[in-house]
């Protein structure tokens, strides 16, 4: 049966560096996750399958696309998938990896108006990817989110929120996380308020006062620290007494 496409569902693309996080374990979720999200009009998967075959034949059978790339020169899969997404026509691109190719690809996404959606593995995730990503997730927080659906409908990725409310929110995401004693560092704030608010999703849910977007958590992170909202030391924030107060 042909499935029906809702002119009010998103268009997914996925794109997924099997030899970044080679795990056949992880596709049905994957599927679940970009299902609940819209249409899924690309589901890419990248390897060289003559040494990945068993693997090849699990996630054939999930219909995922099975690219092959030859070994002809270094990072071979990973010119060929910034290849194929740059074309992309969808509305949300999901990446499975972490390597720092994506930090090319995030750019190019979100200037086309993609909202682009990163799992990487927790051990060899390139820390920029947290800031560049509309959401960044860890691979491990995938059985989770697909048993709390209610925490990624689609159209909570194109709800806004004001530069008063993301900084409201931001100020308690820092006190959380000194609470707790947890780090700082920008990339845990920026997944910890997503975790904490469900109208902010990531930095381009936020509309500044001239009406233009943050490029990365970063820009929004420097908007703050010019404003004396936080203070930030190296990649760490913390509270200016004011807001610790008020907290």
């Amino acid at each position: 049966m042909t499935r029906q496409i809702s002119l009010q569902q998103y268009l997914v693309s996925m794109y997924w560096d099997y030899q970044n996080i080679s795990d056949t374990k992880i596709a049905k979720d994957l599927l679940l996750f970009a299902n609940s999200l819209g249409f899924i009009a690309n589901q890419k998967v990248y390897s060289n399958w003559c040494e990945q075959s068993k693997a090849k034949s699990v996630l054939a059978s999930l219909d995922f696309d099975c690219i092959h790339v030859c070994r002809e020169f270094r990072n071979a899969v990973d010119f060929k998938l910034v290849m194929d997404c740059g074309g992309d026509s969808s509305d949300i691109v999901i990446l499975i990896s972490g390597d720092s190719y994506c930090e090319v690809l995030i750019d190019g996404l979100r200037q086309n108006g993609k909202k682009v959606i990163i799992f990487a593995r927790q051990k060899s995730a390139k820390l920029s990817l947290r800031n560049l990503a509309d959401i960044f997730y860890f691979v491990d927080d995938l059985p989770k989110l697909v048993e709390n659906k209610t925490q990624f409908k689609s159209t909570s990725l194109y709800e806004k929120i004001n530069y008063n409310e993301a900084i409201e929110y931001l100020v308690k995401a820092i006190n959380t996380a000194l609470d707790k004693k947890k780090c700082t560092e920008l990339g845990y704030i920026n997944n910890l308020m997503m975790q904490l608010f469900t109208k902010y999703q990531g930095v381009s849910s936020i509309d500044e006062p001239d009406g233009k977007k943050f490029k990365n958590f970063s820009r929004f992170i420097d908007a703050a620290v010019r404003d004396g909202k936080v203070q930030k030391q190296g990649q760490e924030l913390f509270l200016v007494k004011s807001n610790k107060l008020a907290a």
